[in-house]
């Protein structure tokens, strides 16, 4: 096995990982290149329905939410990654690249998450709906800031919304406010939270007196507590996951 060989693997384990994040018309409308400790992502002419997304801003936020799902797949196998986001230049395709940047010791958060990206989202279910509690909320608040977005939870009865917002709107930050929503979705998922989102923003008047000038909002949540039974369920399918990932 040649040196390259080896080196090589790893970042195309990587790109299958990178396939499990969420889209936004069904379609990965993206692909991966690999080279010795690198992987490119590159938008796909071919699968991008430009009708439906005339400015590729859900391009951007699926990559991003595929960049998260490929970061944590290199932590399980004990690689720091370092992820550069457009724009390339020479290089008008390249949406974003990650480096494998030596050794990383995978957390357990990090473990957690990454199972979660092995299974389906939880869906709503029947039944009212129950807000997720305040600690849980500012849990994902912290996951969107690590990206560099902002999770308002909005006021209001029934359902629990929230709003994804940036600063700017451009396509760097449509793939950081991907990266966050991926976050969220996983953090939520992991904790029996389910959630749906929608990426075509509509006018909060809620929103308002949250933001700043300058304040993007990006992807609307709603969020609601599954039943304890099926929050059982989950935490049973977790717990084998973590065993086999472990």
């Amino acid at each position: 096995m040649s040196a390259s060989t080896t080196v090589r693997r790893p970042a195309e384990r990587l790109v299958v990982a990178g396939t499990m994040g969420p889209t936004i018309h069904d379609v990965h409308a993206w692909r991966f290149r690999t080279a010795p400790g690198l992987i490119e992502v590159h938008a796909d002419p071919a699968r991008f329905r430009a009708m439906h997304d005339p400015l590729g801003r859900g391009l951007h936020l699926g990559c991003g939410a595929a960049l998260v799902n490929l970061r944590l797949a290199a932590a399980q196998f004990g690689q720091a990654t370092v992820v550069r986001l457009l724009p390339y230049p020479e290089q008008p395709t390249v949406l974003a690249a990650v480096r494998l940047a030596g050794r990383h010791r995978v957390t357990r958060a990090e473990r957690l998450l990454y199972a979660t990206t092995l299974r389906p989202f939880p869906g709503r279910g029947a039944g009212p709906s129950v807000k997720p509690s305040l600690p849980v909320l500012n849990e994902l608040g912290e996951a969107a800031r690590l990206e560099g977005v902002t999770l308002h939870a909005l006021p209001g009865d029934g359902v629990q919304r929230a709003m994804l917002t940036t600063r700017g709107d451009d396509p760097a930050t449509w793939l950081r406010a991907g990266q966050a929503l991926q976050r969220v979705l996983l953090g939520a998922a992991a904790r029996s939270v389910s959630v749906s989102f929608l990426y075509e923003v509509v006018d909060v008047p809620e929103l308002r007196d949250l933001t700043g000038p300058g304040d993007v909002p990006q992807v609307m949540l709603e969020l609601a507590r599954l039943s304890p039974a099926r929050a059982e369920r989950r935490q049973g399918e977790r717990q084998r996951h973590l065993e086999r990932v472990g």
